[in-house]
């Protein structure tokens, strides 16, 4: 079963992902052996810190084995993606892949013969997004009827958390002057404007005044933070979504807890008092990246 985007799971699946994803987090000892002999394909083309490590500690950990495959270091570089996808498809029991662009993601998944899961691209980041609920029903005791408002620019951390939060009862509101080019996705702000749970809004006061949850993410993909060719984007960008960052002066105004799915640029989208703060819940929200994997491994490679 592939893990593309969230849009493609039913309700019932996202749910019951999340249920066993709590009960793996409760009584880890049980689930010790549920991918026993099953190897993991990691394809990395992005840095990562939280996935990389998640996917594969979560491997050894269900009894299965992980090999990392950093994309430079492949054949990926010079051959037809879909091409190599099946090749690697023959050795493992899943694929894992952490692509720069969405399509490369589809060519791979349409030639890989096992289960793909999206480890990030520009468009989409499921598995944060299914992270994130974990932690919301940890906190708030559930997920219908939570409040998260998301501040900073529409990107593919935004649209999971959009898919996401629609099909589990989570009211989201979305403070996002801009959406990110590459993440743009006309179908799913149509079902969310129809699901009664999305809102927009620039007034970010007000939303966080009536949040459960406030989250951000980068203004910058990460890739271009240090950037020197993108300065000029980057110069323009902080000047535009620097009304929209998560400080003490907004929290002052707000109960919520604040989230993050890192790595946070301190001082840019959020402040490093805020991150530092116990209304941060943001290390929390990483560990749960660990046992949301687990969780996805086993409904994606059959456990």
């Amino acid at each position: 079963m592939d893990l593309i985007t969230l849009k493609d799971w039913t309700s019932e699946e996202l749910q019951a992902t999340l249920d066993e994803a709590m009960d793996v987090k409760d009584h880890p000892d049980l689930y010790r052996q549920s991918l026993v002999g099953q190897s993991l394909g990691m394809l990395f083309q992005k840095t990562s810190t939280r996935t990389r490590t998640s996917f594969e500690v979560g491997m050894t950990q269900l009894g299965g084995h992980a090999v990392y495959l950093d994309w430079r270091s492949t054949n990926f570089t010079l051959a037809d993606i879909g091409d190599e996808a099946q090749v690697l498809s023959r050795y493992v029991d899943g694929i894992v892949a952490r692509m720069m662009r969405h399509d490369d993601l589809l060519d791979l998944a349409s030639g890989s013969e096992v289960p793909v899961i999206n480890g990030c691209c520009d468009r989409y980041h499921p598995c944060q997004a299914v992270g994130d609920l974990l932690t919301i029903r940890e906190v708030a005791g559930k997920l219908d009827g939570a409040h998260l408002v998301y501040a900073g620019i529409r990107n593919n951390v935004c649209n999971s958390l959009i898919a996401a939060c629609i099909k589990t009862g989570v009211r989201i509101t979305v403070v996002a002057p801009e959406v990110n080019p590459a993440s743009d996705d006309p179908e799913l702000m149509e079902a969310a404007r129809e699901s009664g749970l999305f809102a927009e809004t620039l007034d970010l006061v007000a939303a966080a005044a009536a949040a459960d949850f406030l989250y951000t993410d980068t203004w910058i993909d990460m890739e271009f933070f240090e950037d020197d060719s993108f300065r000029e984007e980057r110069e323009r960008r902080i000047a535009a979504f620097t009304p929209y960052q998560i400080n003490e002066s907004l929290l002052e105004k707000s109960d919520a807890y604040v989230m993050h799915c890192l790595p946070a640029h301190k001082g840019y989208e959020v402040t490093a008092g805020v991150m530092a703060s116990e209304r941060s819940i943001v290390i929390d929200q990483a560990e749960n990246r660990l046992h949301a994997q687990k969780a996805i491994l086993m409904r994606s490679m059959g456990a």
